[in-house]
């Protein structure tokens, strides 16, 4: 019914367009081709950086 991310199985949302699959939590995009989802890690694009952590701003 789903499909979750091999990595965190948490569930994947579908973006129309750019044709990827999408995790929110881990910031990442596994893409779509010929209307086959390649969900190996490695194939994976970051959607975003990681924020700084807490504390770690500079001054």
């Amino acid at each position: 019914r789903f499909l979750v991310c091999p990595l965190s199985k948490r569930p994947l949302r579908y973006e129309e367009s750019t044709n990827e699959l999408i995790n929110e939590e881990l910031g990442i995009a596994y893409p779509i081709i010929d209307g086959i989802p390649n969900m190996v890690p490695e194939a994976a694009r970051r959607t975003h950086t990681k924020a700084p952590a807490e504390g770690s701003e500079r001054p």
